[in-house]
């Protein structure tokens, strides 16, 4: 499973931060690893320079073997919440397609 992380203009993606992401989406999705083959995440702050509630923008596509891609949008106060948002989100879909997939076997 390779994850590919995008911050906007907006956003310091330094190494340190986009390591502490990638980890974190690797551990909580390290289970559906077999059927993703590549997540690609963006990371946006919708107000820019502006202070405002809501206002991170995590994005989360998951491409997996054989089926169209999937993605999950989430919003929040902080990056860490929107990021943990949105990862929440994916794992719920990804319980649902591959659940429903394998059950069709």
């Amino acid at each position: 499973m390779k994850i590919q992380f995008n911050t906007d203009k907006t956003i310091s993606g330094d190494e340190r931060q986009q390591d502490y992401f990638v980890d974190m989406i690797t551990d909580e999705l390290n289970r559906f690893s077999s059927h993703i083959t590549r997540i690609e995440a963006h990371l946006s702050d919708q107000n820019g320079k502006k202070e405002g509630l809501n206002d991170m923008l995590c994005m989360l596509e998951a491409r997996l073997e054989g089926k169209q891609p999937m993605a999950v949008t989430c919003q929040a106060d902080t990056t860490e919440k929107a990021v943990k948002g949105a990862i929440n989100k994916l794992k719920t879909m990804l319980d649902t397609v591959i659940g429903k997939s394998q059950s069709n076997l």
